[in-house]
């Protein structure tokens, strides 16, 4: 008997729902807790999350109450521009405007102080700080959380930018005609409506291996990507935090691709180095990690980045999202685009990302981009920082 179409569109539903999950990126490594919050939609512990989020953001690696409140008193536009008014409202409960206003009186003063305490007491008895008010491991765990959940539906599609294809067979490209299902196929390759089609010609009332088929891939060829991020104290706030969104998405949707992704952050000096993998539990928990200090030191972070790359004949890129070209040095600009140059005779191609870019900055970018024949894009909204990685990440590949 040939199944009827409200049997076969249901059968089509399932088969797609399980091939999607099967399909989906590993987060397995960040953790269970960060598993079961992403799929419960745990708001208290995203919340929570946040607040941590913020504070490394705001390059704050620890809370002190007392610290806060005299900061306040001595002069509320520099403890804003500290802490930034998120997380004054995060600790104290009231808004930063209030607070602004009211910072004089002295019974406001000793309510204040009181607010603060509690709130950092409360960070410290849900144990995401420890007792000194340092931000701890488990922190860190939940910024990664909220991290994730806000940039995961902002991802643009794929299909957005396009990407150049190369005719060699290749489970990496784009989805070509489909064939009969073989061992070693992946699930998410199979053609769900292709299958049911052969499976209800055959008149099959449950789909066998026979009837599976699946899509043939057509090759990109194997990219590994850098992603270099400046973390000097410039970035403090909202530049941060787009450029950690950007991160997750360049991340997300390169290892999805089957590329490997690497990060390095620096400011005068590497804070951090990943070299490319394909890991993103492990690319999504350091960028949470990222805190902004200190001055900008692009030689060195070029020069540590052509090591990161295997030496082979692959496509190598490296994207630099940066506010500001190199300050410490004999001869900064001199030293840069030596290292570019030696970056582009190692294989590699370097974009560069800049945010408020001056006119000096923008004419040492343009000669960094010539030199490695990358790109030079100046986001003029930071909040599409994430769009734009994405894009020259299609243009490479």
């Amino acid at each position: 008997m040939i199944p009827s179409y409200a049997d076969t569109r249901l059968q089509e539903e399932k088969l797609e729902s399980a091939f999607e999950i099967s399909g989906k990126l590993k987060l397995d490594k960040i953790g269970e807790k960060l598993m079961h919050s992403v799929l419960e939609n745990d708001k208290e512990t995203i919340d929570k999350g946040k607040i941590i989020k913020e504070a490394l953001n705001q390059g704050i690696g620890a809370f002190n109450p007392d610290i806060m409140f005299e900061q306040l008193v001595k002069s509320y536009k520099i403890a804003e521009n500290l802490y930034g008014q998120k997380i004054l409202r995060a600790i104290s409960g009231y808004d930063a405007s209030y607070i602004d206003r009211n910072i004089k009186i002295p019974e406001f003063q000793r309510e204040l102080k009181d607010k603060l305490r509690e709130g950092v007491q409360k960070l410290k008895n849900d144990k995401i700080i420890d007792k000194e008010g340092n931000i701890n491991e488990a922190g860190i765990e939940l910024a990664t959380i909220a991290l994730y959940i806000e940039e995961l539906d902002n991802i643009s599609p794929k299909g957005d930018f396009g990407e150049r294809v190369h005719k060699r067979s290749s489970v990496y490209g784009e989805k070509g005609e489909a064939k009969l299902f073989r061992k070693g196929n992946r699930y998410k390759d199979i053609s769900v409506r292709q299958t049911l089609k052969t499976a209800i010609r055959r008149s099959h009332q449950n789909i066998i291996t026979e009837d599976i088929r699946v899509h043939e891939r057509e090759s990109r060829g194997k990219t590994y990507l850098v992603y270099a991020v400046d973390a000097s104290g410039s970035m403090r706030g909202s530049k941060i935090d787009a450029a950690k969104k950007a991160g997750v998405a360049l991340a997300y949707k390169a290892i999805d691709n089957k590329d490997n992704v690497g990060l390095i952050v620096f400011n005068t000096d590497i804070k951090s180095k990943i070299y490319p993998t394909n890991d993103f539990g492990l690319l999504l928990k350091e960028i949470a990690k990222i805190r902004a200090a200190q001055e900008t030191n692009i030689v060195d972070m070029i020069k540590q980045s052509i090591g990161m790359f295997p030496n082979e004949h692959i496509t190598k890129h490296l994207i630099l999202l940066s506010d500001a070209l190199p300050t410490i040095g004999k001869n900064p600009e001199e030293e840069t685009l030596k290292e570019a140059a030696n970056a582009k005779a190692a294989g590699i191609t370097i974009s560069i990302i800049g945010i408020d870019l001056d006119g000096h900055g923008k004419n040492l970018a343009k000669k960094i981009v010539e030199i490695s024949q990358g790109r030079l894009y100046i986001a003029k909204n930071i909040e599409n920082i994430d769009k734009i990685i994405l894009e020259d990440y299609y243009s490479v590949v």
